[in-house]
């Protein structure tokens, strides 16, 4: 394990060559799975703006989700998720010419109509946070039927998932904490060559 201030990270983070090739995973992460991301209490407001806003861009089959069961489901108790289609694909997905799955809040977000560029679980996949007595622990989600691409992607080109995932780990954590954890990194992948 790594701790870096108050947050606990698992050792492969450090390890682990990673790097999205949606053009061969086809954005899989949005719409493989069993339950929709895990957003947190602070982030449903702006989940609901975006619904509002970008309403006429999602399907019909999103849109009937939403208005039925609401944007996300669960509770303060359980944890919070965005809602899904049949049960796998995010609300949010749209797709491509070449059939891969994005982020309608995140297409806004890039062309400057939406000031968010989506929740902060979804930026920082494949890590998970789970909280725990008071501290947040970060773990490495492998899951192959997604993201075995990007651990290819990620080998051929030698790119750590911690590098990788460098944005939503500053979003989430700010730039002082990444950059002692990338520190913490190095000195767990030099101590693994010896």
């Amino acid at each position: 394990m790594i701790k870096v201030g108050d947050i606990i990270l698992s050792e492969d983070i450090a390890t682990a060559k990673f790097a999205c090739d949606l053009p061969r995973c086809k954005g899989a992460c949005c719409v493989v799975g069993d339950a929709g991301a895990p957003v947190s209490k602070e982030e449903i407001p702006i989940l609901h703006k975006a619904y509002r806003q970008l309403k006429d861009e999602l399907t019909p089959e999103a849109i009937a989700v939403a208005e039925r069961d609401g944007v996300v489901i669960g509770s303060e108790k359980k944890g919070y998720e965005l809602s899904c289609v049949n049960d796998a694909e995010c609300i949010f997905v749209q797709y491509d010419d070449n059939e891969v799955a994005y982020c309608t809040i995140q297409k806004a977000y890039f062309e400057g109509t939406f000031n968010w560029e989506k929740p902060i679980s979804c930026h920082l996949f494949p890590l998970r946070i789970k909280k725990i007595a008071g501290f947040e622990y970060v773990n490495y989600e492998y899951v192959d039927s997604l993201c075995s691409a990007a651990c290819v992607r990620g080998k051929k080109e030698d790119i750590y998932l911690a590098e990788f995932l460098e944005q939503p780990l500053v979003r989430r954590y700010g730039q002082e904490w990444y950059d002692e954890f990338l520190a913490a990194c190095r000195y767990v992948r030099d101590k693994e060559k010896q």
